[in-house]
């Protein structure tokens, strides 16, 4: 059960539900929080309540007041609750009464629900670092998705003030939040990064010189995969497909599909017969290519709680690469009469205990058909 589902956190908090398969969460809308009566209802019982609503940047006074506005509506419902939830979590922030108007109304969005509560173990006061991820919104969510954007737009990203941050991923907060099991490319202990906000610039701007070029940069740690794959996010699909280059002779043809500086990552290949689809999940830190070699097929995909499809016509006379965004549920299907041959790169060796693969049909219930956004 969570307020904020909607928002950046909230959207990484319900692809790990989705991915630890675990029931879809309850939500409640600011408009639900309005009514202290309809809340009581909703969360009476609940095991766990996670508050990640809130105001991160605007008028000093509109952030203030949402912040503490927002808390105060959840605690007037938690007060009318026959059997109050067993946990409530706040998504507070490290800048927690800082002097700020941010960090002055976090400071007392905590109070008001610790009141609520009780305090005690039924009140998890998270105090959350600078965040980043995948579809993050530049000028609000984080510097890391500005830059991002500023890259993927061409641009260089625009330093102001080079300060040291320390960056955890959306994802590790929202295993930290709900209290996880180590299960999978997450982190509840929320493992940081801490570099200066040149550095940082410096780091995305030498992934995305590789990157147009259509090579893999090279990813020495799990925060340097996590910052790609973040800034692969801002060039999906606009970016995509990434075009072959095709050396052709009388002895025949030779297209170069993955070049991965750093060396690591697995190569496979399949084939599949007429209307045959494959995949049919998403992953989450994984970063995957596809490439198909012989045949025709369509590779259709969908960001997990979302419902527009993407669609890509690909085939292997004139050969691209379409690189699967984390968090995208994805399939590819052959479209042709013959046999369809594709290849497939990942970059890390698939390790089954903990194959960072889970099920999401792409046409599913929550998806609509669309025009396909690109054709290869």
């Amino acid at each position: 059960m969570l307020t904020g589902a909607g928002g950046f956190l909230g959207w990484h908090v319900r692809v790990l539900v989705r991915a630890l398969g675990w029931p879809e969460p309850v939500t409640l809308t600011r408009a639900d929080l309005a009514d202290p009566v309809a809340v009581a209802a909703v969360v009476s019982g609940a095991d766990r309540l996670l508050h990640l609503a809130g105001v991160n940047r605007g008028d000093p006074a509109e952030v203030a007041a949402g912040n503490v506005e927002l808390a105060a509506a959840l605690a007037r419902g938690l007060r009318q609750c026959p059997v109050p939830p067993k946990t409530v979590v706040f998504a507070n922030s490290v800048q927690a009464g800082n002097g700020t108007p941010y960090g002055d109304s976090k400071q007392a969005a905590a109070a008001t629900l610790a009141g609520a509560t009780g305090g005690g173990p039924g009140f998890d006061d998270v105090l959350l670092p600078n965040l980043y991820g995948e579809h993050g919104r530049p000028h609000y969510n984080s510097v890391v998705a500005t830059f991002c954007r500023q890259l993927a737009d061409g641009a260089a990203p625009e330093v102001r003030d080079d300060r040291e941050l320390t960056l955890v991923h959306a994802l590790d907060a929202a295993a930290r939040l709900l209290d996880a099991p180590p299960a999978g490319p997450w982190d509840g202990a929320m493992p940081a990064v801490r570099l200066g906000v040149r550095a940082l610039a410096d780091r995305l701007t030498g992934f995305a010189r590789v990157y147009r070029r259509g090579e893999i940069p090279a990813l020495a740690d799990r925060h340097d995969v996590r910052l790609f794959n973040t800034y692969r996010s801002h060039c999906f699909p606009g970016h995509c497909p990434l075009p072959l280059v095709r050396h052709a002779d009388r002895r025949g043809a030779l297209v170069e599909v993955v070049k991965a500086h750093g060396g690591a990552g697995q190569t496979f290949a399949s084939t599949s017969g007429p209307g045959i689809t494959r995949g049919e999940h998403f992953h989450l830190a994984k970063v995957e290519r596809f490439a198909v070699l012989s045949g025709t097929a369509e590779i259709a995909l969908r960001r997990v709680g979302h419902r527009d499809i993407v669609r890509f016509r690909v085939g292997g006379d004139e050969p691209v690469v379409v690189d699967m965004p984390t968090m995208w549920a994805h399939n590819i299907t052959n479209t042709g009469d013959g046999e369809l041959l594709t290849l497939f790169w990942a970059n890390e060796l698939f390790d089954p205990a903990y194959p960072d693969t889970y099920p999401e049909p792409v046409r599913g219930a929550a998806a609509r058909p669309a025009a396909p956004a690109v054709v290869g």
